[in-house]
C-alpha cells in the first residue's frame, strides 16, 4: 500500500533531498519539453500504478457515505443478521448457558476484532472492492476477491429465500386469530376431524411444513414450484434491487430503518415478555452457567465459528462498505464499536428469545398438568388410591407446586408400576431444554409462543417485519460484496450490473422454492460458505501479514489513522489469528469428514423429521459448492505464476501517455515512497496538480519512478521526442 508521504526522497549525485514544494517551485511548467512529456491518465479506474493516496477515480469522484452514522449503521446492519436471533441463543443454551459468553468474548478479541479491523483498514486504504484490494496487495493472491464474490452470490441465493418466507408470514399475520393458532379441520360427508398430520405434530409445525413450504418427503422429489413462495421471492429480490440500484446513495438511506427497526422490536419484545408469566424462568435457565462444559473443545470451536460468521468476515461486504470512507477515518474505533454492538445485540436477542420461550414453557407445562390431572381423576379408585391425594389439593384447579407434590407421592408409592399409569412428564426445564435454532426457532417455536400473547397479530407483524429488516441489512452487505468489486474491476454501470445480478439470482433462486427447496437451503447453508469463508479469511490474513508485510502495513495504518495501532494487533495478525484460523479450519474439515452429509427430511405420514443421506448427485452438488467457491484462488495463482495473466489484466487501470517513452525500471522493493506523475501543465488550463503529485525536472540520466507498493516500477524518460501513439500498460 502507498504511504501518505508529502516528502519524496531521491538519491542524486550530491545526495540532496528535495521536498515536493521545492520540486514544484523549480519546475518551469510552461517549458515546451515539459508539455511534451505530460502523462495523461485515461478515463478508467486506476491500479497501483497511480498513488492510491488520492483514491479517486480519474473521471468522477468515488461515492462516499453521507455521514459516519450512515456508515456505522450499514456495517451494523450487515453484521447483525438472522444468526444473532436464531443461532446465538441456541449455541448459548447448548454450550453452557452464561458460561458460553466467556469463550465467545475471548475469541471475539483474539480473532473477531483483529480480522474485522484488518478488512476495514485495507478497504479504506485502497478504496476498492475485494477484487481490487487483494489484487493490489498481491496479484498472485488476486483470486481471493473473486472467491469472496462467489461465496456472496451463493449465500445471497438462499438468504433471500429466508426473507421471502418471512414476508409470507408477515402477510399472513394480519388475521385474528393467527392462521397457525390451531389445527385445521377436515370435513367429509359423514364427520369432521382434525388434520392427521397436524394432530401428530402441532399447529405451528403443520403450518410451516405443509401450508408454507408444502414440503416433499425427500430432496429427490422436487414436487414443482410453490407459487406463493415464488411471489414472495420476487418481492424480496425487487426490494433488494431497488435499494441497491444506486449503490450506497440508495441503500445508505434504507439503512436508517432496516438497521434501527430491529432494535425497537427487540426492546418492545423484551419489555412485553418480561411481563408474561414464566419469562424469568427462561432467562434464569438461559444464564445459569454450566462451567464444566467450557472445557470441551467443541464449545470453543462453535464459539469461534459464530464469532467468525457474526461479523461477516470474508464476504467482501465489510471491505466494500469501508472503501467508501474518507482516508483518515478511524477504522480501529469502527471495528471495536461494531464488534461490541454485534455482541450486545446477540445478548439482547438471547434475552428476548428465552423470555418468550420461558413463557411458552409455562403454557405447555400448564397444559401438561391439566391433562395429567384428568388422567389421575380417571384412575382414582382403581390404579390410584384416593388416599394418596393430599387433602388440601383441589383436583379441579391444580397449581404446579401442588402437582409436583402429588406426583412425588404417587411415584413413591407406585415405584415400578408408575410408568404403567401413562402420565406424561411435566417440567418447565424439560421444555426449555428442547433446543431449537434457525427456522425451527423463528417459524415454529416463536410463532407458537406468540399465539398465546395478548394481541398476538400485532406482535406477529412486528416480529416478522423485524426478520425482514435483519435479512435485508445482511443482504445489502452481501450484494455490495458482489457489485462493488465488479464495478471497480470491469467499469460496468452499477445500475445495469445490479439489475442483472438480482434477476439472475431470482431465476436461480426458484430452485429453493420447489417443494424440496428447504433441503437445498440447508445444503447451501452447510456447504457453500463455511469452509470457503475460512479458507478466504486465512488467505487474507496471510496476504497482509506475510506477503505484504506487517511492518509496512503498520506504517500504512499509522499514516492513515494518525497514530500507531496497539502492538497487540501486530502479534495477533502475524501469529495468533492465523494459527487460530488454521486450527478452526482443520477442526471444521475433520468434523465434515467424520459426519456423513445428510439432511433432515419431513415425513408427512409420520409428521416427524428424519435424517436422510444425500443421493449421489446431492453429494456431487455439495462438493461442487465448496470447490467452485475456492477455485478462483488456485486458478488466478496458476495464471500469474505461468505469466498467462498480465499484471494489468482485469481492467483495474489503464495509463496512457503522449510524447514520452515509458520504460521498465528495476527499483528496490522497499523503495515505495515515490508517487507517480499524474497531471498536466498548468499552462494547458488543466487543474493544478493535487497535493502529493510530483513534477520532476529533466536530468541527464533516466528518471525512474516506481509504483506505490514498490514492486513493479515504471520509469519515465522526459525527453523531446516525436509523437508516439497512445498505449495501455
Amino acid at each position: 500500500m502507498p504511504k501518505n508521504s508529502k516528502v519524496v526522497k531521491r538519491d542524486l549525485d550530491d545526495d540532496v533531498t528535495e521536498s515536493v514544494k521545492d520540486l514544484l517551485s523549480n519546475e518551469d511548467t510552461c517549458d515546451d519539453a515539459f508539455k511534451k512529456s505530460s502523462l495523461i491518465v485515461s478515463n478508467v479506474p486506476e491500479k497501483k500504478d497511480r498513488d492510491m493516496e488520492e483514491g479517486s477515480l480519474s473521471d468522477e469522484e468515488r461515492p462516499a457515505w453521507n455521514s459516519k452514522l450512515q456508515y456505522i449503521l450499514a456495517q451494523v446492519g450487515f453484521s447483525v443478521g438472522l444468526g444473532n436471533v436464531w443461532r446465538f441463543p441456541y449455541l448459548c443454551q447448548k454450550n453452557g448457558g452464561g458460561a458460553y459468553l466467556v469463550p465467545y468474548l475471548i475469541l471475539l478479541i483474539l480473532i473477531g476484532i483483529p480480522l474485522f479491523f484488518l478488512e476495514l483498514a485495507v478497504g479504506q486504504r485502497i478504496r476498492r472492492g475485494s477484487i481490487g484490494v487483494w489484487n493490489y496487495i498481491s496479484p498472485h493472491l488476486g483470486g481471493i476477491g473473486f472467491a469472496s464474490c462467489m461465496v456472496c452470490f451463493f449465500v445471497a441465493l438462499y438468504y433471500n429465500v429466508i426473507i421471502a418466507w418471512s414476508l409470507f408470514y408477515f402477510s399472513q399475520s394480519f388475521q385474528q386469530p393467527l392462521p397457525w393458532h390451531e389445527c385445521p379441520l377436515v370435513k367429509n360427508k359423514t364427520n369432521t376431524y382434525v388434520e392427521p398430520e397436524c394432530e401428530k405434530s402441532s399447529a405451528t409445525t403443520y403450518y410451516w411444513y405443509r401450508m408454507t413450504l408444502d414440503i416433499s418427503n425427500s430432496i429427490s422429489d422436487s414436487g414443482g414450484l410453490n407459487w406463493r413462495m415464488s411471489i414472495c421471492l420476487l418481492a424480496a429480490w425487487t426490494m433488494v434491487c431497488l435499494a441497491m440500484i444506486k449503490g450506497i446513495q440508495s441503500s445508505g438511506k434504507v439503512m436508517y430503518f432496516s438497521s434501527l427497526f430491529p432494535y425497537v422490536v427487540l426492546i418492545c419484545f423484551l419489555v412485553r415478555s418480561l411481563l408474561l408469566t414464566g419469562s424469568v424462568d427462561g432467562i434464569r435457565h438461559m444464564f445459569t452457567p454450566k462451567l464444566e462444559i467450557m472445557l470441551e473443545a467443541k464449545v470453543w470451536r462453535e464459539a469461534a465459528t459464530q464469532v467468525f460468521f457474526a461479523l461477516g468476515l470474508g464476504f467482501g461486504g465489510v471491505i466494500a462498505f469501508s472503501s467508501y470512507n474518507k482516508r483518515d477515518n478511524n477504522c480501529h474505533f469502527d471495528a471495536v464499536l461494531v464488534s461490541f454492538i454485534n455482541f450486545f445485540t446477540s445478548v439482547l436477542a438471547t434475552l428476548v428469545v428465552f423470555a418468550v420461550l420461558g413463557f411458552k414453557a409455562n403454557v405447555m407445562n400448564t397444559k401438561c398438568i391439566t391433562l395429567n390431572t384428568k388422567k389421575i381423576v380417571g384412575l382414582l379408585g382403581n390404579a390410584i388410591s384416593p388416599e394418596l391425594i393430599p387433602p388440601h389439593i383441589d383436583l379441579s384447579n391444580v397449581s404446579p407446586e401442588d402437582y409436583t407434590q402429588m406426583i412425588e407421592i404417587i411415584r413413591g408409592v407406585k415405584e415400578s408400576d408408575y410408568s404403567l399409569l401413562g402420565l406424561d412428564s411435566c417440567s418447565i426445564e424439560d421444555e426449555l431444554n428442547k433446543a431449537v435454532q434457525g427456522t425451527g426457532l423463528a417459524f415454529i417455536a416463536f410463532t407458537e409462543a406468540m399465539t398465546h400473547f395478548p394481541a398476538s397479530p400485532f406482535w406477529s407483524v412486528m416480529f416478522f417485519l423485524m426478520l425482514v429488516n435483519l435479512g435485508l441489512g445482511s443482504m445489502f452487505g452481501t450484494i455490495e460484496g458482489i457489485i462493488t468489486p465488479l464495478v471497480d474491476t470491469f467499469r460496468v454501470r452499477k445500475e445495469i450490473l445490479t439489475v442483472v445480478c438480482c434477476v439472475s439470482a431470482f431465476c436461480i433462486g426458484l430452485l429453493f422454492i420447489q417443494r424440496s427447496g428447504n433441503y437445498f437451503v440447508a445444503m447451501f447453508d452447510d456447504y457453500s460458505a463455511t469452509l470457503p469463508l475460512l479458507v478466504i479469511v486465512v488467505l487474507e490474513n496471510v496476504a497482509v501479514a506475510w506477503v505484504y508485510g506487517m511492518d509496512k502495513f503498520f506504517e500504512d495504518l499509522k499514516d492513515m489513522l494518525g497514530f500507531s495501532p496497539f502492538r497487540f494487533y501486530y502479534y495477533m495478525w502475524k501469529y495468533i489469528t492465523p494459527t487460530v484460523l488454521l486450527v478452526l479450519l482443520m477442526a471444521s474439515m475433520i468434523q465434515l469428514g467424520m459426519t456423513p452429509p445428510s439432511y433432515s427430511a419431513w415425513i408427512e405420514e409420520l409428521a416427524q423429521e428424519r435424517s436422510r443421506s444425500y443421493p449421489a448427485w446431492g453429494l456431487a452438488v455439495c462438493v461442487s459448492l465448496v470447490v467452485m467457491a475456492i477455485l478462483p484462488v488456485p486458478v488466478v495463482l496458476a495464471l500469474r505464476y505461468f505469466n498467462l495473466l498480465d499484471e494489468s489484466a482485469g481492467g483495474f487501470s489503464s495509463v496512457s501517455y503522449r510524447k514520452g517513452r515509458i520504460i521498465k525500471d528495476t527499483a528496490a522493493p522497499d523503495d515505495d515512497n515515490a508517487s507517480l506523475i499524474h497531471g498536466k501543465s498548468p499552462c494547458s488550463e488543466a487543474p493544478s496538480p493535487v497535493p502529493g503529485s510530483i513534477y520532476r525536472k529533466q536530468s541527464a540520466g533516466l528518471d525512474a519512478d516506481i509504483t506505490p507498493n514498490g514492486r513493479y516500477g515504471i520509469g519515465y524518460l522526459m525527453a523531446n521526442m516525436p509523437d508516439m501513439p497512445e498505449s495501455d500498460l
